[in-house]
């Protein structure tokens, strides 16, 4: 499912215009980006809880010449599902 069909998805859902829809979606993604960049964690209860995941600096080699290179430290958007929507995925 791509941006546009969950926009249609939620529309055809909440009966809310596709256009309605579309700000809604960007309104979420946009407020969970900015906690992320904050550093803060958002946790929805029943779907799961994005969060920041730090990685150490480290070496690496280039793989077209060999040379041992230094990977920066980075940080890393991390998305941990709760235990509903596991349970929903898994159902037998």
């Amino acid at each position: 499912m791509n941006k546009s069909e969950l926009v249609d998805a939620i529309a055809k859902d909440t009966g809310l215009s596709k256009k309605d829809s579309e700000a809604a979606l960007k309104s979420f993604i946009e407020n969970v980006s900015d906690a992320l960049v904050k550093g803060d964690s958002v946790q929805l209860i029943g779907f799961g809880t994005f969060s920041v995941s730090e990685r150490a600096a480290r070496s690496g080699r280039n793989p077209s010449s060999g040379e041992t290179i230094t990977i920066a430290a980075s940080k890393n958007a991390k998305f941990k599902s709760g235990k509903a929507l596991k349970d929903r995925i898994n159902k037998k």
